[in-house]
């Protein structure tokens, strides 16, 4: 039975070692209230770091035996792991640079070779528990090279990922020294989930300029899968707040703290110290705000809680020491024999406590500097039992796409969160209202639940299109069924394409004329009487003759403008004008003196464009503006528009590949078909192709050919074991 294996740097249960052993709680955060609902169904299972070091083998033991009873595997790290990977690479590299601290970050070689080892780690793990039929769902920044090491291991498994922080802009996440790696280890999943479109957009952004895959609509081409990444924002447990919310417990610590606090309005900040949630600005901005309105004073209070986190750190100590002096100074200027302006808890509440401060709130002040979507907001608003309240919410936060009914502010305008606090302090009863019952409708709507359904709904639409879409790879028994019909076949017709399937791409396109290793591949391939070897190329057939025209081979050139026969000389397939190329040279030239790198490669019967060596963007951008040009110009006219791998390509339409090779398939009658291509163009060859031949599509897998394979280098490959007469895989 397929199961679900969720994936995380942490399990969702609290180990502590105590005189009588192991005790065992269940954590209370976000994920492990979300997931624990998929993770304990059937024999679903979650896999993570079990949060403390073991020092003995029984102590290991009994935690695994205690884990595995309630679905979970662990995962055993050992202190300089933690240090080095988790604290170090995924919090002093990742975090920082992910947040927009990129003066933060430190790029440590040991650090990110701890990285790459825990995540190996994890992978080890997943690849002794996972059957064919799992869906894997890995979790955050901890974990982003784990869905590549997984398909490597498991190739044809679900995988999905969400990144629970932002994903920085290109310009910032350039700046790692490991950002390919990063990418590549992420590509390894079906689906990639994010809480933004703009998330989305900047690691779009990020593959294409650094990976130089193409992108569209949301989805990524690596060659062998198409990768989907879309916007999933995070929800949280509603009913669980709003019950806890209206429970008689938590209604009477309310009533508590409001007698302690003599019933003034309440602004209430909750936040772990970190220097990307912004503590310092909103003390900043709420000593400004007692300047300027005298007449708050004893009339509202700040209640800043903060969540000790990683103090021992230097940036961290540095904070609270920031955030302690603020605190001290705001006080000592305005504090009053029965009013302090902030009241300041350095340490977490239990869950009623923190429900009772919702309650209580009259404005929730959340102003992070970079947030991926922070559910404190959310919280807040489920826990608003008589409909009051105002939300004021940085920009920069993930949820203020959600809830844009909040007084939405740029935490570094301390002048803008001035006044969101007055219009927050004396906005009607009847708008709070409004604004509060939409956004509490968005937030029980999309709740926690929602959004695991979502993306396991989407993980498991995206593999359907991917099974629907792709070709079968050509291994095992179905490479050893070609090779055994080639060695019984008495005739054999064999269609190669030269660049991408032959020989892998170039930034320069004149410098990939053929290695020894390949002449010699074609020379042997060509040397058997009963094959009759094609080379179906767009390259013009004067380059084809200097590079192959002493190999008994038969030669295809432009796309089958030109074609020639090893026993003949070269002739054109037909008579074709060729005169429209002095009204769209110009054009071509145009494009390439706008954008530098680019070239124009002229044929006698086609003109190409070449931006293999440009900006991925930019050339992608200039292409989609010349084949627009050059479409509207060819209107009614016998010539086509070709967008291929890095090119764009104008041509006579009277011809293509596929009409020629038909000439061959008539011409010799064949008991072996195999013809192999790796773009566009190549699919009008594979249309041609008897029912029998073996088609085989070279790295996108999107093709009507029957099969596919991964590289030149695996083209070659298979061709020299049929040179060898090897029936093996």
């Amino acid at each position: 039975m397929a199961r679900k294996i969720i994936v995380s740097n942490r399990l969702p249960v609290k180990i502590k070692r105590t005189e009588n052993g192991m005790t065992f709680e269940p954590s209370e955060g976000g994920l492990a209230t979300g997931l624990g609902s998929v993770y304990k169904e059937g024999d679903n299972i979650w896999i993570g770091w079990p949060g403390l070091y073991l020092e003995e083998e029984s102590e290991e033991q009994q935690v695994i035996t205690e884990l595995q009873k309630e679905s979970m595997q662990p995962v055993f790290l050992t202190e300089t792991e933690i240090k080095e990977y988790y604290e170090g690479f995924s919090n002093e590299t990742l975090w920082p640079t992910f947040h927009y601290f990129s003066q933060f970050a430190v790029y440590e070689q040991d650090y990110w070779e701890a990285y790459l080892r825990v995540n190996q780690k994890f992978c080890e793990r997943i690849v002794k528990v996972a059957n064919p039929d799992d869906t894997i769902w890995i979790h955050d920044y901890q974990l982003l090279l784990l869905p590549s090491l997984v398909r490597e291991s498991l190739p044809d498994i679900t995988i999905g990922f969400f990144q629970h922080i932002p994903f920085p802009s290109y310009e910032v996440f350039r700046m790692l020294p490991w950002r390919k790696q990063i990418l590549q280890g992420l590509l390894g999943a079906d689906l990639i989930g994010f809480h933004t479109y703009d998330d989305v957009r900047h690691f779009v952004s990020s593959v294409i300029h650094l990976v130089g895959l193409p992108a569209s609509n949301g989805v990524i081409e690596t060659g062998n899968r198409s990768v989907m990444v879309d916007a999933f924002p995070m929800g949280i447990d509603f009913d669980k707040y709003a019950d806890t919310a209206h429970s008689e417990k938590v209604a009477e610590i309310e009533k508590t703290f409001e007698e302690a606090l003599r019933y003034r309005k309440i602004v209430l900040s909750i936040d772990r110290l970190d220097y990307s949630k912004g503590i310092p600005q909103r003390l900043r901005a709420f000593e400004l705000f007692l300047k300027q309105y005298p007449e708050f004073h004893e009339q509202v209070t700040l209640i800043m809680i903060v969540v000790p986190s990683r103090d021992q750190v230097e940036k961290y100590k540095e904070l609270k020491v920031e955030v302690d002096e603020l605190v001290g100074r705001i006080n000592g200027l305005y504090r009053t024999l029965s009013w302090a302006p902030v009241q300041y808890y350095y340490h977490s509440f239990p869950f009623e406590e923190l429900s009772a401060f919702y309650r209580m709130a009259h404005v929730a002040l959340v102003t992070p500097m970079r947030d991926g979507m922070n559910l404190v907001c959310k919280e807040y608003l489920a826990s608003r039992t008589d409909g009051t309240g105002v939300l004021i919410l940085s920009e920069m936060a993930g949820a203020a796409k959600e809830l844009s009914e909040a007084i939405l502010i740029n935490p570094n305008d301390v002048n803008q969160m001035v006044g969101a606090l007055y219009q927050a302090l004396t906005a009607p009863e009847d708008t709070q209202r409004v604004a509060i019952a939409s956004m509490m409708a968005t937030v029980q709507q999309y709740n926690i639940h929602h959004w695991v359904k979502l993306f396991m709904d989407r993980l498991a639409y995206t593999k359907e299109k991917q099974n629907e879409l792709i070709t079968t790879l050509l291994r095992g028994e179905l490479r050893q069924k070609l090779i055994s019909d080639y060695r019984q076949a008495q005739q054999r017709l064999i269609f190669l394409d030269y660049d991408g399937t032959l020989m892998p791409f170039t930034r320069d396109p004149n410098k990939t004329q053929p290695d020894e290793e390949l002449l010699q591949l074609l020379q042997a391939l060509a040397a058997d009487s009963a094959n009759r070897v094609v080379i179906i190329s767009g390259r013009d057939h004067k380059t084809l003759a200097k590079w192959l025209g002493h190999l008994p081979i038969d030669m295809i050139a432009e796309h089958g403008v030109w074609l020639r026969k090893h026993e003949t000389d070269w002739r054109m397939i037909q008579n074709l004008d060729n005169t429209w190329k002095e009204e769209i040279r110009p054009i071509f030239q145009t494009y390439v003196s706008r954008t530098p790198g680019t070239l124009l490669e002229e044929k006698d019967f086609a003109l190409v464009w070449h931006y293999r060596k440009v900006d991925p963007v930019l050339g992608e951008t200039r292409a989609g503006e010349l084949s627009s040009h050059l479409n509207y110009l060819i209107a009614n006219r016998n010539l086509q528009v070709m967008e291929g791998d890095k090119i764009v390509e104008i041509k006579n339409i009277e011809v293509n590949k596929g009409i020629a090779a038909s000439r061959w398939l008539h011409e010799y009658q064949s008991d072996f078909v195999l013809a192999i291509g790796d773009d566009r163009t190549d699919e009008d060859t594979f249309k041609v192709m008897p029912q029998n031949a073996y088609t085989i599509k070279v790295g996108n897998i999107r093709s009507i050919a029957k099969y596919h394979m991964h590289s030149p280098q695996h083209v070659r490959e298979l061709l020299q074991q049929l040179i060898n007469g090897r029936n093996q895989a």
